[in-house]
């Protein structure tokens, strides 16, 4: 809540910590007076314990049920200003999870490898997961997540889109 009050654009929620119905629909009673998206940010390492149990690990159909359930959630309330993620750690599991989503929606879709690692390892990752869904036609948003500065999750942001060709601007070195 303090997040909208300061003015933000995007609003994520957290399926596997928001609890109950009654704060989500403060959380989209207040979205809506600002004219504020939600992103559902489904992260595998954060699912539901009911998930957990059924699936026995963050699997792509855990994430994507997850996801779906508060896709309905919001649509019940009314709300459908709704971007979704659906974050691994790993680039198979990501993958996995977007192609199914995007084979149930047409909301718009965030794409992530959560917690993907240092500059090098999470490069490759994040390359790897980010240039197969795009490559493919799947996602709307990129996001690189690095243990490094921000400036360098932009910067891998970029080359990725360079890489496929969604993007043009500066130089490409060849060598």
């Amino acid at each position: 809540m303090k997040a909208l009050d300061a003015g933000i654009d995007k609003l994520r929620i957290n399926p596997g910590n928001i609890g109950s119905i009654d704060r989500i629909r403060e959380v989209v009673r207040a979205t809506e007076a600002k004219g504020v998206p939600i992103r559902i940010g489904v992260n595998g390492g954060s699912l539901e314990k009911d998930l957990l149990e059924k699936y026995g690990e963050a699997t792509p159909e855990a994430m994507v049920e997850s996801g779906m359930r508060h896709i309905r959630i919001l649509e019940d309330l009314n709300f459908n200003d709704i971007v979704i993620s659906l974050k691994a750690s790993d680039a198979r599991r990501t993958i996995e999870a977007y192609q199914m989503m995007a084979e149930k929606v047409e909301y718009p879709l965030n794409l992530g490898v959560t917690e993907a690692g240092t500059p090098f390892g999470g490069t490759i990752k994040s390359a790897i997961g980010l240039g197969v869904l795009l490559y493919n036609g799947i996602g709307d948003t990129i996001r690189v997540s690095l243990a490094a500065e921000p400036d360098e999750e932009i910067r891998v942001g970029w080359e990725i889109l360079k890489s496929l060709e969604l993007r043009q601007r500066g130089v490409t070195v060849v060598a």
